[in-house]
């Protein structure tokens, strides 16, 4: 069953009222029709490059390198860093993300953007305000009182409601609102961006605390070595085996051995105050639980994205091609303000001495104008914007292309990193095993009377240093396994931001 409501409109003056606000409707139906399309250069998405590898080597289509295996199209994982298989890493990143002020400020950055961008699409509607005004006036004494008792001091009471409407006949405001859309659009990507660097920076700091704190441990045995055998070489030294310059280059050794301590543990403190401010706390706030170098691992397929996706993936690209977009939106707007413009403006009220004679018969007004506007002469400033404008998008068009050059380059560095990371590693494997044996056989023929004990300490020696060495290619390679991730684009695409 439906039922009828009828409204009806008790205002003296509704036929002026309806009448007004049908010129208004009018003229938005008008520029509607006559704004079907925006002066200007429509904006068309940019073409993925037509390149079908990253590297001239072909370094990503090889099986893979030390353990690590290649999956060409493989989607990057929204959550990445859990393949190295660390718990405390994963907490570590989920505490950055909830607490980092970098990230919340670009999140607000992201609102602002998009609040901004909707305010502008209020230029396709029309204006309206209403307007209440009590004036108390005094007429003089020589001329005759508006009003019935000839008082001459009275209060007017003006309550009235102005309509504007300036149809977008074209379409200068739409280009405007494609531009404040596409600057929105640029900033989320930003917010991607800042959301990629931050975790991968947490991911990086994690590895790079972890391989120090390594190296301190193993420089602090190489120091401990050098001044036992500095005391050997000392008591030898007492017994008339060994001269001065035997002594004198032991404590060089031992004060190169402790020279490294320091900067090692200076960079330690500051990795460990840079994860505190990443995970958005105070350095002095209390020690992060440590990740043990040893427990994470490496993962063991690699993504390699297609060269046509690359694009796609990348924050900085979709940013950039944002950009793009809102400086060819800023083309049209230049050449829209250059054309006519029309603006429908109306007032309707009312005006009693006595409040409660507001809208009553008799005191009614009403107006309706229409203002047409052509730009004659303005000292050549709207030629020059327009130009400036058409300049700007050749510029954004540049920077696109060089923010793609350097997406593939990223890339590229990285594939090349890996695998040659992956051949220092390896060597300094076989460094650290050659050193372990040259240490076991020392101690051995030590054991057997063969040798003296400071070839034992020697052989130790270098087995930490070949250690040390070992770590840092470790460490090395777990970065550039990060790096990869991160230059394709690190599967925001996978995971609600």
């Amino acid at each position: 069953m439906h039922q009828k409501i009828n409204f009806q409109i008790n205002f003296p003056f509704a036929p002026r009222w309806s009448n007004l606000i049908g010129t208004a409707l009018f003229g938005a139906a008008l520029g509607a029709g006559l704004g079907g399309c925006a002066v200007g250069p429509d904006f068309k998405q940019p073409d993925p490059p037509q390149v079908k590898a990253y590297t001239a080597e072909g370094v990503e289509a090889s099986a893979g390198v030390d353990g690590q295996r290649f999956v060409s199209g493989q989607d990057v994982s929204g959550q990445w860093w859990t393949a190295f298989g660390s718990q405390p890493l994963n907490a570590l990143v989920d505490a950055a993300l909830a607490n980092n002020p970098d990230l919340q400020a670009a999140q607000a950055a992201l609102r602002a953007a998009r609040e901004t961008a909707a305010a502008q699409r209020g230029g396709l509607f029309p204006s309206v305000d209403a307007h209440f005004i009590p004036t108390r006036q005094s007429v003089a004494s020589p001329l005759a009182s508006p009003l019935a008792d000839n008082s001459d001091l009275y209060t007017l009471h003006t309550a009235q409601l102005n309509i504007s409407y300036a149809p977008d006949i074209f379409g200068g405001v739409r280009r405007q609102i494609e531009a404040g859309e596409a600057q929105a659009e640029a900033q989320r990507f930003q917010r991607n961006a800042t959301y990629l660097t931050l975790v991968s920076n947490v991911v990086l700091a994690a590895f790079n605390e972890a391989s120090l704190r390594d190296q301190l441990h193993a420089a602090e045995q190489a120091t401990a070595l050098a001044a036992r055998q500095l005391e050997l070489v000392r008591k030898q030294r007492a017994l008339g085996a060994l001269g001065l310059a035997d002594v004198a280059a032991q404590e060089s050794l031992l004060a190169q051995a402790e020279a490294v301590l320091p900067a090692l543990r200076k960079q330690l403190a500051q990795q460990r105050d840079q994860i505190a401010v990443l995970a958005g706390r105070f350095p002095g706030d209390g020690a992060m639980q440590h990740i043990d170098l040893s427990s994470l691992s490496l993962p063991a397929e690699l993504p390699v994205s297609l060269p046509s996706s690359l694009v796609q993936q990348r924050p900085d690209v979709r940013a950039a091609q944002a950009q793009l977009q809102a400086a060819s939106a800023q083309v049209g707007v230049a050449i829209a303000n250059r054309l006519p413009s029309f603006t429908i403006t109306g007032g309707i009220g009312s005006s009693a001495v006595n409040f409660s004679k507001l809208f009553t018969s008799g005191t009614g007004f009403w107006s309706l104008g229409l203002d047409v506007a052509q730009p004659i002469f303005k000292g050549g400033s709207l030629m020059h914007q327009q130009r400036a404008a058409e300049a700007g998008l050749e510029q954004a068009g540049a920077q696109y292309r060089s923010v793609v050059l350097g997406a593939f380059q990223n890339v590229a560095d990285t594939l090349h990193a890996i695998a040659a990371d992956a051949d220092a590693l390896a060597t300094a494997m076989r460094a650290e095993s050659a050193a372990q044996r040259s240490f076991d056989a020392a101690q051995a023929q030590w054991k057997a009377g063969a040798s003296g004990y400071p070839l034992v300490l020697l052989a130790q020696q270098n087995l930490l240093q070949a250690s040390q060495s070992r770590v840092q290619a470790q460490a090395a390679r777990l970065a550039d396994t990060v790096a990869l991730f991160q230059a394709l684009g690190g599967g925001w695409w996978n995971r609600d931001l």
